[in-house]
């Protein structure tokens, strides 16, 4: 088991989101369930979850809780499968001819476009 300095050096995932009900901003480290704290000014959020994700890791320890790491890239290959109608296959393969480029480039192209706007939306929202 790691000590507290240990986990605190890892670099877990800080979100920041702006609280639309109350004001100010929410603080959380996804990887750390419940760890959530929050703050006037993302900098505030962020100084306050440093002091929280500590309170957290101690009390996991003290506690015997089993603390999860947050997830390399390592851990993911870049290659997934995936089963779909044949009539958006054929879709699929004909867009991606017009275009010049694979089936797989291409589906790579609109899953982007796809998450970039769904990341604006996001944006939008908070």
């Amino acid at each position: 088991m790691k000590t507290l300095n240990e986990y605190l050096k890892i670099p877990y995932r800080l979100e920041i989101i702006p609280d639309t009900e109350e004001g100010g901003f929410v603080a959380s480290y996804p990887e750390l369930p419940g760890c959530v704290t929050c703050g006037e000014t993302e900098e505030q959020a962020a100084a306050n979850a440093s002091d929280a994700k500590k309170a957290w890791l101690e009390a996991a320890l003290e506690d015997g809780v089993d603390i999860a790491e947050p997830d390399s890239e390592n851990n993911f290959s870049g290659q997934f499968k995936i089963r779909i109608p044949k009539s958006l296959h054929k879709q699929l393969a004909e867009q991606s001819k017009r275009e010049g480029i694979s089936m797989n480039q291409y589906c790579l192209y609109l899953l982007s476009q796809n998450n970039a706007a769904n990341t604006f939306r996001h944006a939008d929202r908070t």
